[in-house]
């Protein structure tokens, strides 16, 4: 008897469709396993007869000596994981009839299964509810620790699931299971911006507070730069609470990027805050841009739509920071290999830190430097030109003295009042480049569009031609200057770059000044 089940392969942070034929009949040899499995699985997927044997047994089922041919279709394609289990499982019931398979089209369904039955949870829940409903299925059967994340998905009926019992006797109509609705718009109006943290918490570092709002309002990336202490963390982390908030859209993008790396906690079914991803320094290159041999997503696509954040960014491999620079022009990163080839998205800003030198003190008002003469430069180059060309703003972070972390003055602004500043200056840059969808920052501007938007007066010209010879900054830093200044003048409301947003954005280049670690 030939039964079809239906499931889903996640693929990139896409979903596919798998039918999963299961064919039985013919008498096996004594001492002979009749179960055979074709369709490109992997080893998790053909070890799924163990535990499907054993699972169909310990709920009160059998598995008869007959040849089983299970095949999972398109045939082209890999199939990869645990989570072919469960619809396996009920194919298998239903061909050797035991179970009806008058309902079965109507569904898809995902799950590991345990020795006794039980069903274990899965990564990609939210691609493959996704991927269900465009199927036209009517509902969609996952472990009860997935509900809630693919019950996000308005017009499909999810059910949760605790084993295969549970699910043989809703095919058979003993018991009833109750689908979760989640009012999606709701949910995520109602946990929009709910951050733990907020720069009223911040004494002092008035300068460091607007260059991050730049950023913010641009999306460029930035690199604090200062001693041990002076707050180059608190301030980074507080960061997305002044970003825009996130859209329903790119919620839900996010959303499907951590839940196919497995990384959504089990209590949250959307993510409504953006991201926040800060690896360790001894991170991997496959790590931090994805890949592996089931190729995952990596940091730069956890922090998609959000902000990565290297600390000490010397420390961290040469290698590992220059994978970085691809995804960080393209915002999406391919992961290729032989058979295979996936694309995950990788927008984000990119906030780093960094002390001055390896003792920490180059610079400090108050302690002397201890490195040897030379240290400071070394210490530098560990960051490539390249990926410095690709940071717009470098801001020194100086510490905050006993008076002001002492002082109970009223608390200072908070990361509402600086959003909403950051909101309206991306309103501006929206209606700037509504006529080209791939770019909606200041940040993303190619040299042509910045010759084109970014004007400066003749007194401009004049200052910046100063500006590049007394300080010698380097080539690289004139795009990007202009680039900055094009944002502060959208902050405030200016059509014009302005001589004071020129000035502004010329104190944000403290490493593309030569001497500067000499």
């Amino acid at each position: 008897m030939l039964v079809k089940t239906y499931a889903s392969a996640v693929h990139g942070v896409d979903a596919q469709l798998i039918t999963i034929e299961v064919n039985s009949g013919g008498t096996v040899a004594i001492g002979k396993i009749g179960y055979y499995m074709v369709g490109l699985p992997d080893s998790a997927v053909r070890e799924g007869y163990q535990r499907i044997e054993a699972a169909i047994k310990n709920i009160g089922y059998k598995l008869p000596r007959v040849k089983i041919v299970v095949n999972l279709a398109p045939a082209n394609l890999r199939k990869e994981g645990s989570a072919f289990d469960l619809p396996i499982a009920i194919g298998v019931l239903s061909a050797t009839k035991q179970l009806d398979d008058a309902l079965l089209k109507d569904y898809m369904m995902m799950g590991e299964l345990s020795l006794d039955g039980g069903i274990r949870p899965i990564k990609g829940a939210l691609p493959i509810a996704i991927q269900a409903r465009r199927d036209g299925f009517k509902g969609l059967l996952v472990p009860k620790e997935n509900e809630r994340e693919a019950a996000i998905v308005n017009d499909l009926d999810v059910y949760g699931v605790e084993s295969l019992l549970d699910v043989v006797e809703f095919f058979k109509g003993r018991s009833e299971l109750e689908p979760l609705h989640i009012d999606t718009r709701l949910l995520f109006d109602d946990l929009q911006n709910n951050y733990q943290v907020d720069f009223s918490d911040v004494k002092g570092q008035e300068k460091i507070k607007r260059a991050l709002e730049i950023a913010a309002a641009g999306g460029h990336n930035a690199i604090l730069i200062g001693p041990p202490g002076a707050g180059k963390t608190m301030l980074a982390r507080r960061l997305p609470t002044i970003l825009p908030p996130l859209s329903l859209f790119e919620a839900l993008e996010t959303t499907k990027i951590h839940s196919v790396a497995g990384v959504l906690s089990e209590d949250a079914s959307l993510l409504t805050t953006r991201p926040f991803r800060s690896p360790h320094h001894t991170v991997s290159d496959v790590a931090l841009v994805g890949g592996g041999s089931n190729p995952l997503p990596g940091e730069i696509s956890l922090a998609h739509n959000g902000v990565l954040f290297l600390d000490e960014l010397p420390e961290f491999k040469r290698s590992v920071l220059e994978v970085m620079r691809q995804p960080m022009e393209e915002r999406k990163v391919t992961i290729s290999r032989a058979k295979i080839s996936v694309e995950y998205p990788a927008s984000f800003m990119l906030i780093s830190s960094m002390n001055p030198c390896p003792c920490g003190y180059y610079n400090h008002p108050d302690k002397d430097c201890v490195c040897a003469p030379g240290i400071v430069k070394r210490y530098l180059n560990k960051i490539s030109g390249p990926l410095l060309d690709r940071i717009d703003l470098h801001v020194e972070v100086t510490p905050v003295g006993f008076e002001e972390l002492a002082d109970y003055k009223p608390a200072a602004e908070t990361s509402d009042d600086i959003r909403a500043r950051v909101v309206l200056a991306r309103k501006i840059q929206q209606e700037r480049f509504k006529e080209n969808k791939e770019i909606f920052a200041n940040a993303h501007m190619p040299s042509r569009m910045v010759r084109e938007l970014c004007q400066i007066s003749t007194a401009g010209q004049t200052l910046l031609k100063k500006a590049m010879e007394k300080l010698q900054l380097s080539a690289r830093a004139y795009d990007r200057i202009l680039k900055v200044a094009r944002t502060a003048a959208d902050l405030s409301a200016s059509p014009e770059i302005k001589i004071e947003h020129l000035a502004e954005a010329i104190q944000y280049r403290s490493l593309d000044r030569e001497g500067w670690a000499n």
